[in-house]
């Protein structure tokens, strides 16, 4: 099948940006008549054909927005989505829930479903299997406005909301480390995740700050109940094994901690316990679990007023912007 030539191959050819392209085709006056004429001789040349579907979804306003979630049953992206639609409710815009269920293929067919419904705009947060992220631009080029929350990507012309990982992580081994651990594993998310990246690093840069070496061999990649409850029944057998475990959320802290109580360990005695959500588990598992707050309903408030922003200004012209939440670490009786 012959590849249908779009505003992203222009760019490409003449090394613009996408929004420059479609300015020019449009005889935008922010952009040089040099530039203009360039860009329609190539599109000439090329034989690109606008995408009419894609021009009536950009001039007619549906008052929808697209959401796409890796897992709706997640406490903390539950929370995201009653932020948003709060905000969105508050505006008259009504939200459109797709869940990729952590696959890519799904989230790559639910974004051309979203782009099919006429949504006025999308939050994203990308599945554990995304690498190729030309879906969202598929989104941009054809300038519909684009926030990712949570799970962000920087090289895009798109605005970003997440959480400060980096310093949520340093508190949470901190205070495993001001309460006596010095042998603290981490059970952590997939590191070509930025927010893998970020806790990584604030685990690590704690543990250099109490002068404790960074032991790669303590680091799990480890990120739900079951996967948890599995490698621990190893790790707490060992002879040398952790004397604290931080973990990526909260189901994979309970996971430890259940395996812990089945081989007699006792928390927090002789193993600390943090995780990272603040969900409502960490109040109601025994003991209670200590945990970093994302405050994940602010952060789904935030990610929708500045996407409603961006369809009201109605103008692609615009500096993508970033946004951190601030955590807080919730002390209670896993540590």
């Amino acid at each position: 099948m012959k590849h249908q030539v779009t505003i992203k191959d222009i760019a490409e050819k003449l090394g613009v940006s996408t929004s420059t392209v479609s300015r020019s085709l449009k005889d935008h006056p922010d952009i040089s008549v040099k530039t203009r004429n360039a860009v329609k001789e190539l599109a000439k040349l090329l034989g690109y054909k606008p995408n009419l579907i894609a021009l009536n979804l950009k001039n007619s306003s549906t008052n929808t927005i697209g959401l796409l979630v890796p897992e709706i049953d997640h406490h903390f992206f539950s929370t995201i989505i009653n932020g948003i639609e709060e905000v969105a409710y508050q505006n008259n815009f009504n939200v459109l829930i797709v869940q990729s269920n952590e696959s890519y293929l799904r989230e790559v067919l639910n974004t051309q479903a979203l782009l099919g419904n006429r949504v006025d705009g999308m939050l994203a947060s990308f599945s554990k299997e995304t690498k190729d992220f030309s879906h969202f631009q598929q989104l941009i080029d054809n300038e519909i406005p684009l926030v990712f929350y949570d799970r962000a990507i920087d090289k895009f012309h798109a605005d970003i909301v997440v959480v400060d990982d980096y310093s949520g992580a340093y508190d949470a081994v901190n205070h495993l480390l001001n309460r006596g651990c010095r042998r603290i594993a981490f059970y952590s998310a997939p590191q070509h995740l930025l927010l893998g990246k970020d806790r990584l690093q604030g685990y690590i840069n704690a543990l250099e700050h109490h002068n404790i070496v960074y032991d790669k061999n303590l680091v799990y990649s480890c990120d739900t109940f079951e996967s948890a409850v599995k490698i621990s029944t190893s790790i707490l057998k060992k002879v040398d094994r952790p004397d604290g475990v931080f973990a990526v959320n909260d189901l994979t802290a309970i996971g430890v901690m259940k395996t812990a109580k089945l081989l007699g360990i006792k928390i927090p005695e002789e193993l600390k316990v943090v995780g990272f959500e603040n969900s409502k588990s960490a109040g109601i598992c025994e003991p209670e679990l200590t945990s970093v707050d994302q405050f994940g309903y602010n952060l789904g408030k935030k990610a929708m007023s500045i996407l409603l922003s961006r369809i009201k200004n109605e103008s692609i012209n615009y500096v993508p912007i970033k946004h951190v939440i601030k955590t807080k670490l919730m002390v209670r009786a896993s540590s």
